[in-house]
């Protein structure tokens, strides 16, 4: 049977009761290499449009909603778990939470390894946030190409990849911290409670980031991915640490009944993909296990087994049909000509018209004195989006399918400069690759070490010493150093080199002893306070909500900080270098993390000799220069590219010598 394991964190709760070494090979710790001959670059046609078939026009209405909560209603009652049940739209707009009589209040994280509770670790908080998060997780992580379930999520987020007592000595899952996304925090999600318009805007927060605990399921409608549904039944919130059994988890098999009619289709489920050799989990329970016939209308039950329940900041006490993912109303939409000139294109959107995040030049001059410019700006998003039109995708099927990303582009105040989407590329992709664009900036900064030494936080100022000292170098954390998200996401493991047992923790991690894949280090640190505000609002002890901003970072600009959503620890970004000047940073997630990191690489590269002036770090400066220990050391990495990247060339090595 599942180990749960926690979450988020105690202490901050209590008031509220890749190396490119030069070359491009590696995935994720260790290792070292010598230099590589600089190619001669192979001219291929830039996509302009038509590769990408956008996802029909489906939704949920609200008899579908009443379906799905009536078939989950009746398995809880057949395994006598009485749960809270969430419904979400693609977008994230909850449509519904039914709390069933006798179903528990709350949910509770477990304790640290060694009972010194860090982060968000022994905690307790309303059941109905654990329920929407893992329905925003079945949504977000899932696409037309992938169905992936909170059960996926458990086993790419552990220290270990795939999570079980014979894999330990292997590396973290690569897509390890993508928990800490989706934050409630986030500057870049909209809120429920809008008005006119913007009612149904996405991407909605989340209001547990994330959720790695099985019972959360995507939801499709005539094979067009339409939503999610999470349960939250036995009060544990947790992760599954062991993928070499079959659990029967009663809340994923009452999940699975929610979506009978509404089933992920057989070919794209996470169990048909795999990752570095091993396949994902996708649901340990099946419908032969299923003990409910489904046959029960949801008004025989609404009333009588529960209610629907308000959730503040979330949902009314109803039923609300969804929002065809793709139009005005959802929030992301095609793009116009006049705002990206390939037509496949997709942008954010106001629900008026209007773009969210329409290219711009940088916003940073007062400290920068050469901004990147629109025309740049333009030139990186463009090139890139044409690299990630001509990549094989890594996680979605049928094979050799293009990949499909979001790419965002911001400057040294992390201010966002634009984002871009492909058609169908997940919607957890969006947040992440602003998360992602942001802390590469803000680490290859000359301002990183003394905006964290400043910090309010003594939990948060200490990792300051502990990279210098990891590092052997008191500038570190100074601007000397181009750091990509796989160098940071190196210095944030458990272990160094990532998953050796044995070996000390990176600096930027908690030590494994206090570690879980929810209390990951200054990543959890930065935002910890955030996510207790936030709960002290849903559950009703507190009046104020979370600021839209993330972190307790100093403003550099009225409002605003420089990492406004958080931070992530998993591949996929790097700097922008004016010459040695940073400038900004390019993020880049929804495939494989080497896909990432090559589009966001390629696509600078790419976009700076298009227009001159920009490009990546000079070689010089960036973190695959660095060494931890003397002799036989460990090398940092920067980028890693994958194997047969593309799809109408049989180039390898793209990224060598770059």
């Amino acid at each position: 049977m599942r180990s749960k394991t926690s979450l988020f964190r105690s202490a901050a709760f209590a008031a509220m009761g890749a190396l490119l070494l030069t070359s491009c090979g590696g995935g994720g710790g260790g290792g070292t290499s010598t230099p590589a001959p600089t190619p001669t670059p192979t001219p291929t046609p830039t996509p302009t449009g038509g590769l990408y078939a956008p996802p029909a026009a489906e939704a949920l209405t609200a008899v579908d909603v009443e379906r799905v909560l009536a078939q989950a209603i009746s398995e809880a009652q057949a395994r006598g778990l009485p749960s809270v049940i969430a419904v979400t739209d693609r977008v994230g707009n909850v449509l519904g939470v039914f709390r069933m009589n006798g179903a528990r209040a709350t949910a509770t994280t477990a304790s640290a390894p060694n009972g010194v509770n860090i982060d968000a670790q022994n905690v307790t908080f309303p059941a109905e946030g654990g329920a929407i998060a893992k329905a925003v997780t079945g949504a977000y992580l899932s696409s037309g190409g992938n169905a992936f379930s909170t059960r996926t999520a458990s086993q790419i987020v552990q220290e270990h990849f795939p999570p079980a007592p014979t894999t330990v000595g292997l590396e973290s899952g690569p897509l390890f911290g993508v928990q800490f996304s989706q934050l409630p925090c986030s500057d870049l999600a909209a809120r429920f409670g809008a008005a006119g318009a913007a009612a149904l805007i996405g991407p909605k927060r989340s209001p547990l980031g994330l959720a790695a605990d099985p019972g959360g399921l995507p939801l499709y409608k005539n094979g067009v991915l339409v939503g999610g549904i999470g349960v939250m039944g036995d009060g544990v919130y947790g992760s599954d640490p062991n993928i070499l059994d079959v659990d029967n988890d009663p809340e994923e098999f009452i999940a699975l009944a929610g979506t009978r009619g509404f089933e992920a289709p057989a070919a794209i489920t996470a169990d048909k993909i795999a990752v570095d050799g091993t396949t994902l989990r996708f649901s340990d329970a099946t419908f032969a296990g299923v003990m409910s016939s489904g046959g029960a209308s949801f008004a025989s039950f609404n009333g009588t087994a529960g209610n629907l329940v308000a959730v503040i900041g979330y949902a009314n006490a109803a039923i609300t049909a969804g929002i065809a993912y793709g139009s005005e109303a959802s929030g992301i939409r095609a793009s116009t000509a006049a705002e990206f000139s390939n037509r496949d294109a997709f942008v954010l959107t106001d629900g008026s018209g209007a773009n969210r995040y329409p290219i711009r030049a940088g916003t940073d001059g007062a400290s920068n004195s050469a901004p990147l410019t629109a025309v740049e700006t333009r030139a990186v998003l463009e090139e890139a989006f044409a690299v990630m039109s001509r990549a094989r995708a890594q996680i979605r099927r049928p094979l050799d399918s293009r990949a499909q990303v979001s790419i965002s582009v911001v400057d040294t105040h992390g201010a966002v400069l634009g984002i871009v989407r492909s058609p169908d590329a997940p919607i957890f992709g969006t947040d992440v690759s602003l998360q992602k664009a942001r802390t590469a900036a803000f680490f290859s900064g000359a301002q990183a070490g003394a905006e964290l030494s400043a910090n309010t936080s003594a939990d948060v100022r200490q990792f300051v010493g502990a990279m210098r000292t990891f590092l052997n170098d008191p500038a570190a954390l100074t601007g000397a150093i181009a750091f990509a998200d796989r160098s940071g996401g190196n210095l944030s493991r458990p272990y160094f080199p990532d998953g050796e047992v044995g070996r000390p923790h990176g600096p930027l991690s908690r030590p494994i002893a206090q570690f879980n894949p929810f209390s990951t280090g200054l990543q959890s640190a930065l935002i910890i306070g955030n996510l207790g505000q936030h709960l002290g609002f849903v559950s009703g002890a507190s009046p104020t909500d979370t600021p839209a901003r993330c972190t307790t970072l100093p403003n550099v600009a009225a409002g605003r900080n420089r990492l406004q959503n958080g931070i992530q620890i998993f591949p996929g970004s790097v700097p922008i270098y004016r010459g040695n000047q940073l400038v900004g940073a390019i993020g880049v997630s929804g495939d494989g993390i080497d896909q990432d990191d090559m589009i966001s690489f390629l696509g600078l590269h790419n976009g700076g000799a298009r227009v001159g002036g920009i490009g990546n770090a000079p070689k010089a400066i960036r973190a695959d220069t660095i060494v931890v220990g003397v002799g036989a050391g460990v090398r940092l990495r920067y980028i890693s590219c994958p194997f047969a990247p593309f799809l109408d060339t049989a180039q390898q090595n793209v990224c060598e010598g770059l």
